[in-house]
Order: C-alpha cells, then sequence, then structure tokens
C-alpha cells in the first residue's frame, strides 16, 4: 500500500508562504505529475514528499502512516534528481549499490538487486564503466536503477530529462512509462513541461504560485479546463484567447461578439453570464480550420507561417487576442503566405468560454463520445 495523502499543507520559509493549504491524494501505483511554470512550488512540495523539506502546518502520510516527522529513509521513497548525482570515482554496480551496502548486509542480496534492476535497464553490459564514460540517457538510467534497487513505495522524480537532449528525452520518456508498467509503484513525476505530463501521467496536478489549480486525467484538463491558467499551459501552441462581449447566454450556449466585430456561437453552459458580460473566447490551434465556409471563423492578416512538416502554424493578426495574435494548426502544407488574408474556422462545440474572473464555464462537448 503506498498511497500519498498530503491535508492542508503548507510550507514557508522565514515570513514567506510558498504552498498554500494544499489538499491531494495519489493513490495506491498511480503516476502523478506535478506540473507548472517555475517558481510554482512543484520541487518543493516533492522535496517535502521526500523528507528533504520540513512541513510548516497540514499531514502527509504515505502508505496510511503519518511521516510528518519520519526522517527521509524511513519513509519508503527514492528519488531520481535532474542532475543525476552520481559518484564519479564509482563505477556503474557500485552507484547503484551503495545505498544497499551497509554494514553486515547480504553481498549477494546486493548483487543480486543491482544485476536484475540493470537487465531491467539495459546497463548489465556497463555495469564497470565510470560515469564519464557513459551518454546523458545513460546516466539517467543509473540514477533511476540507483532508485529500483531500493525497492521503495513510491519513486520520486525531480525535472529528470531535463538535462538531455530532444530525442533522448524522448527515449526515456517512453523507458520511464514502461518502467511504471513493469513495476506498478507509485510515482510522483516533476516537470515544466506539459507534453511530458501529458504522456506519462494517470493524474496532472497543476500548480501555480503554491496553488492547486486543477487535478485531473491529461485529457480531462485538456478538453475541460477549470481557468484560464490551466487552458492556457495545458497545450502546445496553447489556446488562443481572444477579448468578447456577451451578445446573448442561455443553458445551451452562448454568442459573443469580439473586438472586430464578428460574432461567433460557443456551446457552454451561458446561465451563468448576462448579455455585456466581458468573457474570453478560448479555441484551440487545433480546432481551427481554414476550407469549410460553413462554419463561423475569424479573419485576419497572415503574419508568420511554420511549416513543420506533418503540419503547419499559421499566425494571424486579430485585435483582442494575446499579443493580437492567433495561431492555428492545420496538417500537411497550407497555401497562406504572409500578407495574405485568412479565416481561421472553428466549431461552437469545440470554443472555450471564460467568465471575468478567468473561470471557465462548463462545455457540452464531449470528447470520450468523440474518441467512441
Amino acid at each position: 500500500m503506498a498511497k500519498v495523502e498530503l491535508k492542508a499543507l503548507r510550507k514557508s520559509f522565514g515570513p514567506i508562504e510558498t504552498i498554500h493549504g494544499v489538499d491531494l491524494t495519489i493513490e495506491d501505483g498511480e503516476f502523478c505529475v506535478f506540473v507548472g511554470p517555475s517558481g510554482c512550488g512543484k520541487s518543493t512540495l516533492l522535496r517535502i514528499v521526500a523528507g528533504l523539506e520540513d512541513i510548516t502546518a497540514g499531514d502527509l502520510s504515505i502508505g496510511g502512516r503519518r511521516v510528518n516527522d519520519v526522517p527521509p529513509a524511513g519513509r519508503g521513497v527514492a528519488m531520481v534528481f535532474q542532475s543525476y548525482a552520481l559518484y564519479p570515482h564509482m563505477n556503474v554496480y557500485n552507484n547503484m549499490a551503495f545505498g544497499l551496502k551497509i554494514p553486515g548486509g547480504d553481498a549477494n542480496a546486493v548483487q543480486e538487486r543491482v544485476e536484475d534492476a540493470a537487465r531491467m535497464l539495459k546497463l548489465d553490459q556497463l555495469l564497470q564503466r565510470l560515469p564519464k564514460q557513459l551518454s546523458g540517457g545513460q546516466r539517467q538510467r543509473v540514477a533511476i536503477g540507483r532508485a529500483i534497487v531500493r525497492k521503495p513505495e513510491v519513486f520520486l522524480f525531480d525535472e529528470p530529462l531535463s538535462n538531455l537532449d530532444a530525442a533522448l528525452r524522448i527515449q526515456m520518456r517512453m523507458e520511464i512509462a514502461r518502467l511504471h508498467n513493469q513495476l506498478g509503484n507509485t510515482m510522483i513525476y516533476v516537470t515544466h513541461d506539459q507534453v511530458e505530463a501529458m504522456t506519462l501521467a494517470d493524474k496532472i496536478v497543476v500548480l501555480n504560485d503554491g496553488n492547486v489549480e486543477q487535478v485531473g486525467a491529461p485529457l480531462d484538463l485538456y478538453h475541460y479546463p477549470r481557468n484560464v491558467f490551466v487552458a492556457t499551459f495545458i497545450g502546445a501552441p496553447q489556446m488562443n484567447l481572444m477579448s468578447a462581449e456577451v451578445v446573448s447566454a442561455d443553458a445551451r450556449s452562448a454568442r459573443v461578439r469580439l473586438q472586430d466585430g464578428s460574432e461567433v456561437n460557443v456551446e457552454v453552459d451561458g446561465s451563468h453570464v448576462s448579455a455585456g458580460d466581458n468573457v474570453r473566447l478560448g479555441v484551440r490551434p487545433e480546432d481551427f480550420c481554414e476550407t469549410d465556409a460553413s462554419v463561423q471563423g475569424v479573419s485576419g492578416e497572415v503574419l508568420a507561417v511554420e511549416p513543420l512538416g506533418e503540419a503547419t502554424l499559421i499566425h494571424l493578426r486579430f485585435p483582442g487576442a494575446t499579443n493580437d495574435t492567433l495561431i492555428g494548426r492545420f496538417e500537411g502544407a497550407v497555401e497562406a503566405k504572409v500578407g495574405d488574408t485568412v479565416t481561421l474556422r472553428f466549431q461552437p462545440r469545440t470554443g472555450h468560454l471564460f467568465d471575468g474572473d478567468g473561470k471557465a464555464l462548463q462545455r457540452h462537448f464531449q470528447y470520450r463520445e468523440e474518441a467512441a
């Protein structure tokens, strides 16, 4: 049993509070990712779980046991750091075995654990090498192996892939996912990269300035963000936002007027807004289309075209959008050129609407039905 529970957890450094009453439950065997911008408190929260930071107020339990005052070694956790933290003078075997080499320990048991972990991570041919003789990805696997041999209840990962190049990050991401499927342990993973969060997590915790903005499955956060912060943080490129005014609204939909004077419908529960209210319309770049004249759209001058191979990004000047620019993402190549006037169209069901406080109005769109 490795359920992790945080109840009204607070952390202060002197007079400055950095974690503001976090309540969170991570189920046994769950892969939970803490995500958010730099300085949001995600690494501090992870270090609290590890026992590397004291708790100012609230309770932390692991496996049903309150561990506020339990030292790191007694919590049943193992941490993988961003910097690998390998001993440069020790070979791979000794780096992985170091935490198990205690007086009176069973040398055969240590060897068996290290060799099992090395085979799992494809390090069995590298056990006699020093860290300087390894690639970045191999060093990170050694750091993960050192955690595995301890057989913890909970694995903690603190931005473990940020020092790797793009190709290695993708490879290691898949290896960490495979490791979770194979071991079944509870894992808590910290990253500022929302792509890592979306691809790895069973549950994502979005943090901002020491507060939990939203908790949920990756696609739930993507399709039903609770507020503007989550909407713009989850998804790449981020969601387009446009200032608008409510023309009419009811429980089925809302009609809004954009700053260029055009009006569009959004299929949301508009019963909490009224005509004249200031709102923001959100449309994800991939929900735009360029050719379907049967649906509503917004028009503007093309500022830039970015061909990516499998897709193309179009940057469009539009008043009232963030930085007065919209981004549309289209499969394959497009004919648009800089200076052209283009209409980006979208279905009413794909739009998002946020009230004056930045809170999302409930969408009627059901992505699970779409997938089916």
